[in-house]
């Protein structure tokens, strides 16, 4: 609870919030902000729901983890929901909470679904009384929120592209399977942070063209903000697709390469020993008359032609470039 002048910070719990809340008392000249940090006491919540003659509707978008964004226009309330995520996650997948909002004439109920804080920032704007958040009214302290959960999302993209940056030093030392499968986890988390940011935006839309008395037109400019960010976020993270991209097409560039250096090397091998195996199998037949074999120098002479046949072919690959004799 906050004005210009002052400030007021209560924790409740569920119970206390239904049996000593109701939004229809609230004074005029506050701002009044309630945050459920858990939405897993459905049976309260919906008892503060019909304490507050919130519609049903609500309720099931509150507790509808998938559903296309959308920003609904009620009597006295405005209500949306959005997903936020988080930074600072070792997991393969983002972690994604849904966050709802109801904007009231003089109030803000936003639900969470889990344990936690996103609006630190927020709060300590209030508390301190930075910039002009006591002075403006419940939108402009939604904006303040929505902004903040805007953060994190370039929280987010900043670790993507930092383990990018990593795995773009080390794409031509790394050759195992593991480095392909870290360029995949990014892939799918920029797919996830995408799919969590096309909703971000229709509602920032939404919010930048509606008409309603809840929100101030001199407050338009800052959720087009929402939208610039948003949609610069989004070019972010198509272009960070496109790099993993080129790293998982160098990776397999550079593996392909490797193994035709392989097949090369194997390739210059075989054939090094096709003379000398065309020689041994000369001299490994039984006719009786083969004048070599009765002669004193035979076998040298044999074990010279195999060693000149190896070396004529190494130069002779040498010459056309196929090997390369590194000097000292």
């Amino acid at each position: 609870v906050y004005n210009q002048e002052e400030v007021s910070v209560s924790d409740y719990t569920v119970s206390e919030v239904v049996d000593k809340i109701n939004v229809k008392e609230f004074s005029s000249d506050h701002l009044y902000w309630l945050n459920f940090h858990s939405i897993n006491d459905k049976e309260l919540i919906e008892r503060f729901f019909d304490n507050q003659h919130f519609h049903r509707l609500t309720l099931e978008d509150v507790y509808t983890e998938k559903h296309r964004p959308k920003l609904e226009e009620f009597e006295h309330y405005i209500f949306f929901s959005i997903q936020s995520a988080l930074p600072k996650n070792e997991n393969p997948n983002l972690e994604v909470e849904q966050i709802s909002f109801i904007l009231g004439k003089n109030f803000l109920i936003s639900f969470q679904e889990h344990q936690g804080d996103h609006f630190t920032d927020v709060r300590k704007r209030i508390e301190e009384k930075i910039g002009k958040i006591r002075e403006k009214g419940g939108d402009f302290l939604m904006f303040r929120l929505l902004d903040a959960i805007i953060d994190n999302y370039f929280e987010v993209l900043d670790e993507i592209m930092e383990v990018n940056r990593q795995m773009d030093a080390r794409v031509i030392r790394d050759n195992s399977s593991s480095f392909l499968f870290r360029i995949e986890v990014q892939k799918r988390k920029l797919t996830e942070l995408r799919k969590i940011l096309l909703p971000m935006r229709d509602i920032a839309v939404q919010l930048e063209k509606i008409r309603n008395p809840l929100i101030e037109q001199e407050n338009m400019p800052y959720f087009s903000d929402l939208k610039d960010n948003c949609l610069s976020i989004l070019d972010d993270v198509e272009t960070h697709r496109q790099i993993l991209e080129g790293l998982s097409n160098l990776f397999f560039a550079y593996q392909g390469q490797r193994m035709n250096e392989i097949m090369k090397v194997l390739t210059i091998v075989s054939t090094v020993f096709i003379p000398m195996t065309f020689i041994v199998g000369v001299y490994g037949m039984n006719f009786k008359f083969m004048p070599e074999l009765e002669s004193k120098y035979g076998y040298p002479l044999v074990w010279l032609a195999m060693i000149l046949s190896a070396i004529g072919l190494g130069y002779f690959f040498h010459r056309k470039g196929w090997i390369r004799f590194r000097r000292k």
